[in-house]
């Protein structure tokens, strides 16, 4: 289907095609007429190198994400190379219709959908126990049996000794704050990331074997620890010296 024609008193019969746009101008009576469609016959390697440059990919970038070596790849693009059995991870990785990559037909975006890829995830963290945690900084091998029966994913960067918790209690439940935490919610706790005012915590009252959660506020010379739900009794206590933290929470995973 032509895209547009216009008309000229004066030409020569005359076919052009480029990559993208095929045009022909041709004479009838006193007039020269221009016809421009695009050109469905460009090669596959065309429409790969169009769409990975318009993600902005370099071409070993792509060739990483297919599993495909460059050289194969640039003879691909090249026109060396007419098909390829990975049609449809090309057109998933650039984000095009594998019809159009494919024949040059239909349209070259499908609609997108209302979801986001999912982040990468960045390892494997134990899920432990509150008692475990509060002693997490004696703990010389993670991986030693017993220390967890459960392990999930983080897509948060975390250094080799975060662990997660499952929440227990609302002390720090807050509909109305920026931050809230569930009893059952799962927290991702890095005990090598520097806790500051504001940091949420985890950390270890010396009469107590189990480590607690909590909101670390600092003013001046002095730390306190704060619940977040607004009607916790006793919600701010004061530490001069008696916690050990363990950790500053990073994320948390909410089951459904």
């Amino acid at each position: 289907m032509p895209e547009s024609v216009f008309k000229q008193p004066v030409c020569d019969d005359l076919d052009v095609h480029t990559e993208n746009i095929v045009f022909s101008i041709f004479k009838v009576n006193s007039y020269c007429y221009c016809i421009f469609s695009k050109n469905i016959n460009m090669s596959i390697g065309t429409r790969i190198k169009e769409a990975r440059s318009e993600k902005g990919l370099s071409q070993k970038a792509l060739a990483d994400a297919v599993g495909m070596r460059q050289p194969t790849l640039s003879a691909l693009e090249s026109g060396k190379t007419q098909s390829t059995s990975l049609i449809a991870t090309f057109a998933a990785k650039l984000g095009v219709n594998a019809l159009w990559l494919e024949t040059g037909k239909g349209p070259k975006y499908l609609d997108r959908p209302n979801i986001e890829p999912a982040p990468d995830i960045q390892g494997q963290v134990p899920v432990i126990s509150w008692v475990t945690a509060g002693k997490w900084a004696e703990v010389i091998d993670i991986y030693q049996p017993g220390i967890a029966d459960e392990w999930l994913p983080c897509i948060k960067k975390h250094s080799n000794r975060t662990f997660a918790l499952r929440v227990k209690g609302l002390s720090m439940f807050d509909p109305t704050g920026k931050h809230s935490y569930s009893d059952g919610d799962i927290i991702f706790v890095d005990p090598e990331k520097e806790a500051i005012n504001g940091s949420r915590i985890v950390v270890r009252l010396e009469d107590s074997k189990e480590a607690t959660f909590k909101q670390l506020v600092i003013e001046g010379d002095k730390k306190y620890l704060m619940a977040l739900n607004p009607s916790w009794p006793n919600r701010i206590i004061e530490i001069n010296g008696n916690a050990t933290i363990c950790g500053v929470v990073i994320g948390k995973w909410t089951d459904e």
